[in-house]
């Protein structure tokens, strides 16, 4: 029991880290909805691919050609160094459609637990009302090798609630997972699993942020995935970074 009051400093330190972040990433969003002339079509949806210099998160470099989808209807997000004029550019896909109540899952292929520490891998929706209406699972140590790489947020719906914080460091058998959230209209349920199933078997973290209710935001939202880096800093590890999505799916409820 000695161990508590360090993890739970630990978890509030990364929480107050995770929050200045994602306040950031929220301030800017409508300029970087402004920049979003490309469009894919993946899993049935259409999306908004980013292109811009200077952006959130981070600030970053984002590049169009950095998404794109292949010949068995797969997402590639890379992050890559333009070693011509020395700068490194990110990857962001949104949905033109928006989603309520129900599963959002993502069908994701990488070894997103050996992600380099500036390196950040986002699966979340937003509604646009900066700071609020965001429900995150994020794969990243936010600039330190030593934080949990899985965290789920929730960002309340209405002033005077916080924000829900869960990290949990994990560890993968495989390159394949499945990450989901299902939203009900006074709970997030969030669950990270080993393979791609429609299942619960082979969990290997979730969370649910129940508390209070009316911190849950109900609106209908955009599914956003984006691959970045931490305050636009490069890969500590110099390399070039490649994530594979298989599928997206929203199931309502």
């Amino acid at each position: 029991m000695k161990s508590f009051p360090v993890i739970l400093c630990l978890i509030i330190f990364i929480s107050c880290k995770k929050q200045e972040v994602d306040t950031y990433v929220a301030s800017i969003s409508s300029v970087n909805n402004s920049t979003e002339s490309t469009t894919i079509q993946f899993s049935g949806y259409t999306w908004n691919v980013k292109n811009g210099n200077h952006l959130g998160p981070g600030p970053n470099h984002w590049r169009s050609n950095n998404v794109w989808v292949d010949a068995n209807g797969y997402l590639h997000l890379k992050i890559t160094k333009d070693s011509a004029i020395g700068k490194w550019y990110c990857a962001e896909v949104s949905t033109q459609q928006t989603f309520g109540f129900g599963k959002w899952q993502f069908w994701v292929e990488g070894r997103i637990d050996k992600l380099d520490k500036n390196v950040v891998l986002g699966l979340f929706n937003y509604s646009g009302n900066d700071g609020f209406d965001e429900m995150d699972i994020e794969w990243a140590r936010w600039g330190d090798k030593h934080y949990p790489n899985c965290n789920y947020t929730v960002w309340p719906a209405e002033k005077g609630h916080k924000n829900f914080s869960y990290v949990k460091e994990v560890s993968l058998t495989g390159k394949n997972t499945t990450q989901r959230f299902t939203r009900t209209d006074s709970s997030v349920f969030f669950q990270s699993l080993q393979g791609f199933t429609d299942g619960n078997n082979n969990l290997l973290a979730s969370a649910t942020c129940t508390d209070p209710p009316n911190s849950v935001s109900t609106l209908a939202m955009p599914a956003y995935i984006n691959l970045w880096l931490m305050s636009g800093l490069p890969p500590a590890n110099g390399k070039e970074v490649e994530i594979i999505i298989h599928k997206f799916s929203y199931t309502p409820q």
